[in-house]
């Protein structure tokens, strides 16, 4: 049977648009990183990234977190420490989120 190209997409193919789905594997995740499964599973510990566990509870990660984690990794490679390189993109994140909301339209009193 050929499938029909017309046809809604099934919901598992939906997850692939989605950049918060765990997709990853730590194995993957740490290879397309050009890293060690180490250097994620100090993401986690500091916080900044806590991935999803299968049933199994083996880490997977979305290609959100792994955008987050190649940033780390770039601050790290530069020199600076990891717990502050986590710190770093923390605060980022934060001015970003604010800049965002600040710049959104006010409703009126």
């Amino acid at each position: 049977m050929i499938p029909d190209q017309h046809a809604p997409a099934t919901p598992a193919a939906d997850k692939f648009d989605d950049e918060h789905y765990p997709g990853y594997t730590m194995g993957r995740a740490a290879e397309m990183l050009g890293t060690s499964q180490n250097f994620l599973r100090s993401l986690d510990e500091a916080g900044l990234i806590t991935p999803q566990r299968s049933a199994g509870g083996h880490r997977r990660y979305s290609r959100h977190q792994l955008r987050i984690a190649a940033r780390v990794r770039h601050l790290v490679d530069e020199g600076t420490a990891i717990d502050a390189a986590c710190r770093i993109i923390s605060l980022e994140d934060q001015l970003h989120e604010a800049q965002r909301r600040n710049a959104s339209p006010q409703p009126s009193d």
